[in-house]
């Protein structure tokens, strides 16, 4: 019987290059994180980055979060004096937060002096890569996609590669919009280690996990992370999907305010995406692995991150990150933090890893892919194919070692 391997990823990011198929199949998932059309502006948003000296400013940086009428949007929280924190900050209080941080002497910089000029950019490379999709009809790889234009070349994919690949549908979103799995099996032929992969295993793509929040990227608001589900009793739509699982569920790291980036929802697998993810794995019942895929900050994590304790197989799982992440570095010198989520970063609880880990999939990793902050969630599509190639290199590592250590 074969052993599986689900990846899973918000996104990972042809133009010009010469695709091998399975780097075709690979790139499809690296790069769903752009947008265009945005109907809401940032005009005059700044990007902070801020360094806590001690745990005394990472406490008055935590006040700062509390403060829901600032509308601030912290892309990584403060939880250390180790780790920067980002925060995106609304025109209209930019001087206000710039003086709370200089009146308790915090150091800050500036990563995005205006981040509607970015969003501007973004949108015109996207425009003219339609350009010229269009004229050579096809997929561009180096580039950002709407969730129509993905699914369609996830179509094309099961069609040019039919002997290998097949697409289904393992469930239906909030608003109803398909979520797509491409399944790659049987023996591949043309390259020894994806032959050697395949012999033993299936390999599960789950290309667009909140294809609700992916579209809504596109259409109203760029900055957009959550789902798009109605909050009973709140005005404030959507829940962190990564906070939605049942680990921990609604303890730290994760928020009980509607109108919070991480809120974790009304009920463990309240959402209806979390909810298919963890159907279909029940359903299937030999998963081998489970590994996801987000941006940002460059780190390959494993669990725990409900918790801060150690999981059971902590040794093989932090050599085994490790020299993912070492085949990783050696393409483009990229390097990746590793270790568990709670030492990593900061204790979170309702993650999808923890929760795969806990089921009884042993070989569950985050990865947080480029980069560590210079564009944060907003990587320009130069950086997508090299993205993905490095990350393919870490995924097969990660692979060779379930095929070599079935349990």
């Amino acid at each position: 019987m074969k052993d599986h391997v689900l990846t899973k990823g918000k996104a990972i990011q042809k133009a010009e290059f010469n695709l091998t198929p399975n780097m075709k199949l690979i790139l499809i998932f690296s790069a769903l994180f752009g947008a265009s059309l945005c109907l809401e502006t940032f005009v005059g948003h700044q990007v902070l980055r801020i360094k806590a000296r001690n745990e005394e400013e990472v406490k008055q940086l935590q006040l700062l979060e509390s403060l829901e009428h600032l509308e601030l949007d912290f892309w990584t929280s403060p939880s250390s004096p180790a780790l920067p924190v980002d925060l995106r900050i609304p025109a209209n209080n930019v001087q206000a937060v710039k003086a709370f941080l200089e009146s308790h002497g915090i150091e800050y910089s500036i990563l995005i002096k205006d981040l509607q000029v970015v969003l501007d950019q973004e949108k015109q490379d996207m425009a003219n890569s339609q350009q010229r999709e269009r004229a050579s009809s096809t997929f561009n790889y180096g580039t950002y996609h709407s969730l129509d234009d993905i699914y369609a070349e996830l179509d094309h994919l099961a069609y040019e590669y039919s002997d290998i690949v097949s697409k289904f549908e393992i469930g239906r979103s909030y608003e109803n919009r398909p979520l797509y799995v491409l399944k790659i099996a049987s023996s591949y032929g043309q390259d020894p280690s994806i032959t050697s992969l395949l012999n033993k295993m299936d390999i599960f793509l789950l290309t667009v996990t909140n294809p609700d929040g992916y579209v809504f990227t596109h259409t109203t608001n760029r900055m957009w992370r959550k789902t798009r589900s109605r909050n009973q009793g709140s005005l404030c739509i959507g829940v962190d999907p990564n906070r939605n699982w049942d680990a921990g569920f609604g303890g730290p790291g994760a928020s009980n305010n509607p109108c919070s980036e991480s809120y974790h929802g009304p009920r463990a697998n309240s959402e209806v995406e979390v909810q298919s993810v963890v159907n279909f794995i029940e359903n299937h019942g030999n998963i081998q692995a489970f590994i996801t895929l987000h941006s940002y900050s460059q780190l390959l994590m494993y669990p725990y991150g409900y918790k801060c304790t150690q999981p059971a197989d902590y040794k093989e799982l932090d050599a085994l990150g490790r020299a993912a992440a070492s085949s990783i570095r050696s393409l483009y010198g990229t390097t990746f933090t590793v270790g568990s989520i709670c030492n990593t970063i900061y204790q979170a609880s309702g993650g999808s890893i923890d929760w795969s880990y806990d089921y009884g999939i042993k070989y569950s990793f985050a990865f947080e892919l480029r980069d560590t902050g210079r564009y944060g969630f907003l990587l320009p599509a130069s950086q997508i194919i090299p993205t993905a190639q490095e990350t393919w290199l870490g995924l097969e590592k990660i692979m060779e070692h379930v095929r070599d250590n079935p349990y």
